[in-house]
Order: structure tokens, then C-alpha cells, then sequence
């Protein structure tokens, strides 16, 4: 068995001592136990949902916070083996015919509006204006195939370059506008109001989306305290602990405070072809391997245009795994919303598939 995050401290101590102080002034983490007394009249049930009574009277709850930026997540396994609810038990076809009725996207020529600066056509997408805008420029990737988890690593690439192209011709349109974001919400459970696969782009005015804005404070704050790259740093801890890969111009991190399932962070100096195509092979694992129907892409670049206070932010590209489609339960509750996210994955393992299916790939 590989390592686990119910092991952490575990693991830390076992890192050279350089990393380990790494670690410990960016991450703190603590182990507690949750007991439980159980009616002989569960034991049946807990043993069969849970496949063990022991593993539910004695839990092992790891919480880890990053202490520069304050994200916190809660890890306990069991958590993904409660009891779900779905709509159908079937999983979405990935091949064949995927049809939608009054697909306005199908026609997006004639059935979407423009921005004021026009379309911009990619090879297989083209953009349109969000009828209903969260921001003065936000504009939407229509792609051309309708089914949003039919994609290959040429269509992936074509998106997100379709995005930065959009993301230039809207900052010329409006100089002031610099803070550029592109959003892919693919399915409903991940937030899309439509089937047909799309994506969306903003750009801001005036200062970055606020929880981009925090990370780069606190990475500042970091570099003023400790003289050190806030990134570089991170990844180290990550790839000491055998949760980062380090492929070409991209770093990639099963990221040890994540939103919620599975979650990946990649970083790079700017929107490379290293980038989009590792983008690609998370989505494409995530599909292939770890049955996901669901997911959250969001891609945070620096200010474009003159950048005085943002040198070194990289662009940060993270995937959050969102399950199954047709799971009604939901993922995100009060404690997300006030609390810590809680997550049941486990980064060690969610890094083992993913750079196997990495390496598997590349291979000549």
C-alpha cells in the first residue's frame, strides 16, 4: 500500500530536515480521533456500508491549514463510502450519439449573442457574450461538440487558447480591464446551466477576483518574510512528500489543502503548450480512470499589461474532481461555506494515478 494522508505526520517526519522546516512554516497539521458508541442494531448496517465496525468507532481525522493563505481541509476517508442518492445508475455515455433538446449552442452563430468586439472562431470552438453576466466582460467558449466530456488534448488546448485570445481582445477593447479568469463548469453538478459543453472567461477592472488577490498578498507577504518564492517552496514540500511532478515549464501538485475531491494544482510561467497539454492529461485521467463526470477548471493568470507587484505569479491552473453526474447529494454544505472544506480523497492517492497515467503517456 502506498502512502496516505492519515499519515502525514508521518511522513513529514521522515522528510530532510531543510524541507521539513519548509513545510512547517507553510502547513500545520492536526491528527484527532473521533469515537463512537453504536447500537447492536447498526452493527449489521455500519459493517456492510462501511465494510468495518472498527473503522467506525475509532476514526483517524487529519486536518491540514496552510497557514500563508488559510485554506484548510479536513480528510477522512470513510466520508466517501456514506450513503448516496442517485437519479440513474447509469454513467453518461462518453461515445455515441449525446443529444440535447433546444440546444441554442448548437447554433451559436444565430442563437447567442456577441461580445461588442466580435467572436473569436478557434479551431473547435468560437466565443459568444453571457447573456446573463457576472462581470462588464464575460464571455462564453461555445465547443463545437455538444457532449462536454468528449474532448482529446488538441480540442482542451484549442479552448484555453480560444480563451487567452479572448482575454487579449477584450483587454484591448477595454485597456483598464486586466484581470483575466477562464472558468470551465462541466456538467450540472459542477455549476453549468447548460449541457452543451462550454466554458467562460472575465475580465476584471481595478484588482484581481478576491481569492486570487489573497494569494498573491499572501505570497508577497511570504517572499517579504522569508525571501523566498512562495511557489517554489510549495511545490518542493509537494514533491518531497511525492504529491508534485515537475513536467517541463509546468509543476503539478495533488494539492494538500483542496477545495474538494481530487483536487490539482498546476503552475507555470504563462499559458504553454506544457501547460494546456497537462491540463488535458488531468481531465483525460480524471475521466478515464477516476469515472469523474463532473468537474471545476479555473485558471487565474497575472494582471495583463504592466505587472509592477506581480512579478513571479505564475499562471495557477486547478482541477476539482465533482463526482457523479447524477448523484443528488451534494458535495458542498455548511461547513464549506463557514468552516474547512472537507474532502474525501486522498491526495497520496489521487498523485499515484495521476502521474502513472502521466508517465504512461509520455512514454515514446
Amino acid at each position: 500500500m502506498g502512502l496516505s494522508i492519515t499519515e502525514l505526520t508521518n511522513h513529514v517526519a521522515a522528510l530532510p530536515p531543510d524541507i521539513r522546516q519548509v513545510f512547517d512554516r507553510i502547513f500545520s497539521v492536526d491528527e484527532v480521533k473521533g469515537e463512537l458508541k453504536l447500537p447492536q442494531s447498526m452493527l449489521p448496517w455500519v459493517e456492510h456500508q462501511f465494510g468495518s465496525v472498527d473503522n467506525i468507532v475509532r476514526q483517524r481525522i487529519v486536518k491540514v491549514t496552510n497557514r500563508i493563505t488559510f485554506e484548510s481541509s479536513i480528510f477522512n476517508p470513510l466520508r466517501a463510502l456514506r450513503p448516496h442518492r442517485f437519479q440513474r445508475k447509469k454513467r453518461m455515455h462518453l461515445e455515441g450519439s449525446f443529444e440535447i433538446k433546444d440546444d441554442h449552442f448548437a447554433d451559436p452563430i444565430h442563437n447567442t449573442p456577441e461580445d461588442p468586439f466580435g467572436r473569436i472562431k478557434g479551431k473547435y470552438c468560437i466565443t459568444a457574450g453571457n447573456v446573463a453576466k457576472y462581470e462588464g466582460l464575460h464571455g462564453v467558449i461555445v465547443f463545437d461538440d455538444p457532449d462536454p466530456l468528449k474532448y482529446g488534448c488538441s480540442q482542451v488546448a484549442d479552448y484555453l487558447e480560444t480563451g487567452w485570445r479572448w482575454s487579449l481582445q477584450a483587454h484591448a477593447y477595454d485597456p483598464e480591464a486586466r484581470y483575466f479568469l477562464f472558468l470551465w463548469n462541466c456538467n450540472f453538478r459542477a455549476g453549468a446551466s447548460i449541457p452543451h459543453g462550454h466554458a467562460q472567461v472575465v475580465l476584471g477592472r481595478h484588482a484581481h477576483y478576491g481569492k486570487v488577490e489573497q494569494l498573491h498578498r499572501a505570497a508577497s507577504a511570504y517572499r517579504d518574510q522569508f525571501k523566498v518564492d512562495y511557489f517554489e517552496d510549495i511545490f518542493r514540500v509537494h514533491e518531497a512528500l511525492g504529491l508534485g511532478l515537475q513536467l517541463d515549464h509546468t509543476r503539478i501538485m495533488a494539492y494538500l489543502t483542496p477545495l474538494k475531491l481530487n483536487e490539482i494544482m498546476a503552475l507555470a510561467p504563462a499559458l504553454t503548450d506544457s501547460l494546456k497539454e497537462d491540463v488535458y492529461h488531468v481531465l483525460a485521467c480524471f475521466r478515464s480512470l477516476m469515472q469523474v463526470t463532473a468537474f471545476n477548471v479555473g485558471i487565474a493568470f497575472p494582471p495583463l499589461g504592466q505587472t509592477t507587484g506581480w512579478e513571479g505569479f505564475p499562471v495557477i491552473a486547478r482541477m476539482v474532481d465533482r463526482g457523479n453526474s447524477y448523484d443528488i447529494s451534494s458535495d458542498i454544505g455548511a461547513m464549506e461555506f463557514f468552516g474547512a472544506n472537507v474532502v474525501n480523497s486522498d491526495p497520496f492517492r489521487t498523485a499515484d494515478v495521476l502521474f502513472e497515467y502521466i508517465r504512461r503517456d509520455k512514454k515514446p
